[in-house]
């Protein structure tokens, strides 16, 4: 064949070809992505140029790619519009080379990645390759078939070919380090990952790969929830089913579409980076998408199709890009409408997969205040009103009941309360640290909500600020006059009274200036002996630092001890320190000694209900237990 040309390509880089395997290293494979695209380019413009009548019409658009494995090269073919010799010149000798050369000055000077670096393009196919082929038949009636050859230095030979087809191949001479491309398992799960969802038919060998057809470029009207389902296992294997999901699609002031998934999350989410699949006309760019949507939504699952997100800019810049921002308001907004059609039409359903939402919507609400005047109507808590005490034909107004659990938001919460004017909502954090304190306030008939989530440390005192009337006060806080007893004491001979003996016993046996103790006669049968109570605040300031420290809170050094008079270990306590235990004549003294370890004990006792024993003082409390028990039933009463 007669050589039409050879020369050098206007760039000013010496030798393209190792500044572009250098630059984007850790991305060689989107060789495949950009050539396929290239390819699905070409055959769109044929069919759009073939019907105004300026070139030959072809058959269905299709992109085949072909191993060779003694000659270590891979071939893309496609079916498109081809290009001329002059075509050539103009779109890889000038346009190809002379982006690649801007874009990796771009590239040097941003230490920031590029998101996906889509667009790369032609000269993509160097970052695998030590020397590349086209040949080319353009759809033009009378065209020539072109060859053209570059090995990636400036210099390029364009030559006649004899290709019969119009379209394009693209040869690729692989290199020694990227020997692994000519590998077919290797080259489909590249074409699975990158161009699976793309309009074209993709094949390897002829073997047809790709699905094509994505569900996202559909109406809504037109896919079932099995679509969604079936589209969320292929998305992600082995997840299960998806809680619910968001159908996005907008073409104005943008081209948006996609599937967000609210997906059943067992272990922790990942609110770094997350798992949404970044499309661009339906060719996977990234699975990072921590620049395009809010934080709080970065554990969702799905994908976001646009092309009108910039992607060759650095991920800095990506992030204060307005229309990005306004992309991800758009976001934020359908989640939030998809949240609350869902309450309004299905309450039962919203309030069964509460426990697994929650958290995107109360960090939502935190960070983004759009969000929360959308969603805090419909923010759920459960309540103490459990299974044992819900019977189906009970029927308490605004409260949600789904398998005998209650649900119920803020504001129903306190229309149902008697004390509506000061707005005080009880919780509870943890049912077994608290159990105590739950029981005493659930058997005065008090509704007390469920706040056991680590985000709830910061998201009760950001209602409190959102709404200054309303107060939170977890169970083992403080009790109010309701919870106790108020009988007149009458005083002994000393002048003391019961409660005076009391604090001075557990006073005396604690001996810590920093512990507060309170007597008190408890109403319920089921009162217990002793109780931590914490200070709503005070305790507020531990859990946010242990928070900070990345540790459990444990047991503020100041706190208060209330002792419930009214149990009958108290009792006992009076009368083993009034000597009313018959011991030896000679040993009258041991009754003040077990009054004083049964007296620790009863510290020991409310500890150990909110975990404020370290292994060395379980220990000891152990021993003390044995210890006192053994005592007292040697003594004969």
């Amino acid at each position: 064949m007669s050589i039409l040309e050879e020369g050098q390509i206007q760039i000013h880089t010496e030798n393209i070809f190792p500044i572009i395997k250098k630059a984007v290293y850790s991305d060689h494979e989107i060789f495949l992505r950009e050539l396929v695209s290239n390819g699905v380019d070409a055959i769109n413009k044929r069919r759009m140029v073939s019907m105004a009548g300026d070139c030959l019409e072809g058959e269905e658009g299709k992109i085949n790619i072909k191993i060779d494995r003694e000659q270590k090269t891979l071939t893309f073919t496609d079916n498109g519009i081809g290009m001329t010799s002059s075509e050539i010149k103009k779109y890889i000798n000038q346009v190809a080379f002379s982006s690649a050369e801007e874009f990796l000055e771009k590239y040097k000077k941003d230490e920031d990645s590029f998101i996906g670096h889509f667009g790369l393009g032609f000269y993509s196919s160097f970052m695998v390759s030590k020397n590349v082929e086209i040949i080319t038949k353009s759809a033009i009636e009378g065209s020539q078939s072109i060859r053209w050859q570059c090995d990636g230095s400036p210099t390029f030979k364009l030559e006649e070919a004899n290709r019969e087809e119009i379209g394009t191949d693209v040869i690729l001479y692989l290199t020694e380090e990227e020997i692994e491309y000519i590998e077919p398992s290797r080259i489909k799960t590249l074409i699975t990952k990158y161009c699976d969802f793309m309009p074209i038919e993709v094949s390897l060998e002829e073997e047809v790969i790709n699905k094509r057809n994505p569900p996202w470029r559909k109406n809504q009207k037109e896919l079932t929830d099995n679509d969604y389902i079936e589209l969320y296992k292929y998305l992600y294997p082995f997840q299960g089913e998806p809680l619910l999901w968001v159908h996005l699609n907008t073409d104005y002031p943008y081209n948006l579409q996609g599937i967000l998934f609210f997906p059943k999350i067992t272990g922790r989410a990942d609110w770094e980076n997350g798992e949404i699949k970044l499309f661009c006309n339906q060719v996977f760019v990234s699975d990072s998408i921590k620049e395009v949507v809010p934080r709080y939504l970065l554990p969702l699952r799905g994908v976001i199709d646009s092309p009108d997100i910039p992607l060759n800019v650095s991920r800095s810049a990506l992030q204060s890009d307005r229309r990005v921002k306004s992309i991800g308001n758009f976001v934020a907004k359908k989640v939030a409408d998809r949240l609350k059609s869902l309450y309004k039409e299905d309450p039962n359903l919203y309030a069964e997969i509460w426990d697994s939402i929650s958290p995107f919507i109360k960090i939502g609400c935190m960070e983004d205040d759009k969000f929360a005047d959308q969603i805090e109507d419909i923010m759920l808590f459960s309540t103490s009103i459990d299974k044992t005490e819900l019977k189906s034909e009970d029927n308490i107004p605004d409260l949600i009941k789904v398998n005998g659990q209650g649900y119920t938001t803020i504001d129903n919460y306190i229309k149902r309360q008697k004390e509506i004017d000061n707005k005080r909502i009880l919780y509870f954090t943890d049912e077994i640290a608290q159990q105590s304190a739950l029981n005493l306030w659930k058997s005065n008939g008090a509704e007390v909500l469920k706040a056991d989530t680590v985000i709830d440390t910061q998201f009760i005192p950001w209602l409190e600020t959102r709404n200054n009337e309303l107060k939170f006060q977890r169970v083992d806080s403080e009790l109010d006059q309701k919870l106790k007893e108020d009988n007149p004491e009458i005083l002994d001979k000393d002048g003391e009274n019961e409660t005076d003996k009391i604090r001075n016993l557990l006073k005396e046996a604690i001996s810590n200036e920093n512990i507060t103790i309170q007597v008190q006669s408890l109403k319920g049968e089921n009162a217990p002996p002793s109780m931590i109570l914490l200070p709503e605040q005070m305790r507020r300031i531990n859990d946010i630092g242990a928070l900070m420290e990345q540790r459990l809170p444990g047991l503020p050094d100041h706190h208060v001890l209330l002792v419930n008079k009214k149990h009958p270990l108290v009792e006992g306590l009076l009368k083993i320190s009034d000597g009313q235990i018959l011991l030896d004549s000679n040993k009258t003294t041991e009754s003040s000694n077990i009054g004083k370890d049964i007296a620790k004990h009863i510290y020991d006792m409310a500890r150990l209900a909110v975990g404020g024993l370290d292994p060395k003082e379980m220990n000891g409390f152990q021993m003390r237990n044995a210890e006192i028990m053994g005592k007292l039933v040697s003594k004969t009463i």
